[in-house]
């Protein structure tokens, strides 16, 4: 069924359509699955469909939430889906069929959500470009020729795309932002522990790593975390208390607020002029619309920052892995796994307890110094990558560093890892496209990618907000503001399910 205003309403309106009976749930299912199939086949951003669930689901009593019968897409990673497939982007879990739902998902149909389908992310979530080689890489909507960026790459291609007006992500080191930056959408990463963890984990990459969303409105955004919010059985934290409903705070002013504007990378990397036009831009209107916005850099050395980080993905990868072959009972293959997987695992467990202890307390110490950083300023406001969105392929290994990486993992040469300076330059072609992202997920802040620039080849570049700990509240207060003084709702790629 084509429901040709399907696309003009964000997911709050279209329960809304629901609740004052003008359209069924089934009617939106049909709608998203009819777009679904219409669009996929170019960006590539669906690896499971669910859609005789999502159909007999729409036909029974749905959650009485805020999003009663919207249809909705779940990132294929961390969340599982009970009886859908939970592939990972990888070839070693490509039969695997999860037997739960995860505490998130059960969250979601309550809040009245109806599961479609899931989308597309990078071999385990690790790397900040959707190219599984299982799958093929995801596409961005306003150029077919460049990333959706990662880890939650198909779901900000479905976004972008108009098969849905949000979908679920989760983000470790920007993997909600960065996509979102990519594909012309709103990206919140909310502080550590305000949504439940997977249930197989208290907490993901040593705390970096937490699940929400990408969306086309601001109040998307806001009405899901409200919904979903809380710390699940057994987590081993919470987020501090909220002072109230998030949808409440996106029409509150959020008065004059003091903005540290931060164009030096927090890790290597060498920023795009785009991205630093970008950001001055953003910085403008922040200042036209009356906030107090000065220079300022946090106190952060940037190449231990990613050090620190590639050893947290490596002992986390290392960890993951090898908990996978134990439940199999088998170790994966040699073609079961990426060459980049099974280095940066082979790194991983090249690491003592001793340095995995020093870079947590150096991660919690940074989290320290943000926090008197706070005290002088409500948000720090940075681009949220390093380039525009590259071409597809530009961020895989190339040449000797590709022939390098496949000889370190198909001899299993660990003691090469150890080789000074290797680290680090694994760290710096990771990183280089991401030099500002991580830094929330090391310090627990919540963080948003609001998109408020496109460039003259017409590519889109997000703008980074960060807040301190617990203060979500501030940062939809300003990004209502800035949705109103500069919309982004109604713009549309060149590859959308309209046509």
């Amino acid at each position: 069924m084509r429901l040709p205003e399907y696309s003009t309403h964000d997911a709050l309106s279209l329960a809304d359509l629901v609740h004052r009976r003008e359209v069924t749930p089934l009617e939106l299912v049909e709608a998203c699955i009819e777009r679904i199939e219409r669009v996929d086949g170019r960006i590539s951003a669906i690896v499971a469909r669910l859609y005789e669930r999502a159909r007999e689901d729409a036909n029974k009593p749905i959650g009485d939430g805020a999003f009663r019968g919207v249809p909705f897409l779940v990132k294929d990673l961390v969340q599982p889906v009970e009886g859908a497939p939970f592939v990972r982007g990888s070839r070693f879990f490509a039969d695997d069929v999860a037997r739960e739902d995860g505490e998130l998902i059960k969250r979601y149909r309550r809040a009245g959500l109806l599961l479609v389908a899931k989308t597309k992310t990078p071999e385990l979530g690790l790397t900040p470009f959707t190219e599984p080689a299982l799958q093929g890489p995801a596409r961005n909507p306003w150029n077919l020729d460049h990333i959706t960026g990662g880890s939650s790459g198909g779901s900000a291609a479905s976004v972008a795309a108009g098969i849905v007006p949000m979908a679920h992500g989760g983000d470790g080191g920007g993997s909600i932002r960065i996509p979102a930056s990519c594909c012309g959408l709103f990206g919140l990463k909310p502080t550590r522990g305000r949504t439940p963890a997977p249930p197989d984990a208290g907490e993901g990459w040593l705390g970096l790593a937490l699940d929400h969303a990408i969306t086309r409105s601001v109040r998307d955004s806001a009405a899901l975390l409200d919904e979903t919010l809380g710390m699940g059985p057994g987590d081993p934290y919470d987020a501090p208390a909220t002072r109230g409903p998030f949808l409440a705070e996106v029409a509150r002013a959020p008065g004059k607020l003091r903005i540290a504007l931060c164009k030096a990378p927090l890790l290597p990397a060498d920023p795009h002029p785009d991205v630093l036009a970008a950001v001055d831009d953003a910085a403008q209107l922040c200042a036209s619309l009356g906030h107090h916005v000065e220079e300022a850099v946090p106190p952060i050395d940037p190449e231990q920052a990613a050090v620190d980080l590639i050893t947290v993905v490596g002992v986390a990868m290392a960890t993951d892995i090898a908990a996978a072959e134990a439940e199999k009972g088998r170790r994966a293959t040699r073609d079961e796994l990426e060459v980049t997987s099974r280095v940066v695992a082979l790194l991983g467990a090249t690491i003592t307890g001793v340095r995995l202890e020093q870079t947590r307390r150096r991660m919690q110490q940074l989290g320290r110094t943000m926090a008197r950083f706070f005290e002088s300023y409500d948000v720090l406001l940075t681009p949220t990558l390093g380039l525009p969105p590259p071409r597809v392929g530009a961020l895989q290994p190339q040449g000797l560093e590709a022939k390098a990486q496949a000889l370190i993992a198909d001899s299993s040469l660990s003691p090469v890892l150890r080789v000074p300076g290797l680290v680090e330059k694994i760290a710096a072609k990771t990183y280089g496209f991401i030099p500002w992202t991580s830094l929330a997920n090391v310090t627990g802040l919540p963080s948003m990618s609001v998109p408020l620039h496109w460039n003259a080849a017409g590519l889109p570049i997000g703008s980074m907000f960060t807040g301190r700990v617990g203060d979500e509240a501030t940062l939809f207060r300003l990004a209502g503001q800035l949705e109103k003084a500069r919309p982004w709702f109604d713009r549309r790629p060149a590859v959308h399910a309209d046509g």
